[in-house]
């Protein structure tokens, strides 16, 4: 079978949603799918490792990258930036490797503009009760700062229908499963099994 590029996929959420959690449980199943590693300028929380969970910078270095063009979208979130790299993103398609880009809503419509064949998937909690309560569950904001979190999950959420697939993440597994059928059915897709199977195809209408 021809080699074929990888998928590039958009999970966008609003904190407190799973979104990260969802992300590394599958990405512990299928070694052929990676997650793009974001640059942001907000200090790392406790067990973050820099060039594994973000690439950390100044704001002077990622302003740098905007100047350089170096990214394929960038946002400023609350009082940080996030940006997403070009080349970094490049090289796992190139090697058939599905790529996973944990942005939000904000970035996800600069990639459309920028990419044709993107799909993205917005996950949602099963209710405001619940994300208040995952969000005092993590133990590391304050009162103040979950009640600007909750704020800004209204806004966030309002954009779901910009995107290809809902997903709500009530039940981990479900969710997790759900999202892998996504992956599966665009890998199974005209285009990309065209490419996959071309060898085949030729031989079978010869």
């Amino acid at each position: 079978m021809a080699q074929t590029r990888g998928n590039l996929f958009i999970l966008s959420a609003p904190s407190g949603a799973g979104k990260s959690s969802l992300i590394n449980a599958l990405l512990a199943k299928h070694s052929d799918m990676k997650v793009s590693v974001s640059h942001t300028t907000r200090s790392p929380r406790p067990g973050e490792e820099n060039g594994v969970h973000y690439h950390f910078v100044t704001v002077e270095e990622f302003k740098n990258l905007i100047d350089k063009n170096d990214f394929f979208e960038w946002a400023q979130v609350f009082d940080n930036y996030y940006g997403t790299s070009k080349q970094a993103i490049e090289q796992q398609l190139a090697a058939g490797i599905d790529v996973f880009l944990d942005i939000d809503w904000q970035g996800a419509q600069q990639m459309r503009k920028l990419v044709d064949d993107v799909e993205t998937i917005f996950i949602l909690p099963p209710s405001k009760q619940e994300l208040e309560s995952r969000l005092n569950n993590r133990g590391q904001d304050s009162a103040e700062v979950i009640a600007g979190r909750m704020a800004q999950a209204q806004s966030e959420s309002s954009h779901y229908n910009e995107y290809d697939y809902l997903v709500v993440n009530d039940d981990f597994n479900t969710a997790l499963m759900q999202i892998e059928t996504i992956v599966l059915a665009k890998r199974l897709s005209l285009k990309c099994q065209s490419i996959r199977n071309q060898a085949l195809i030729a031989e079978l209408l010869k």
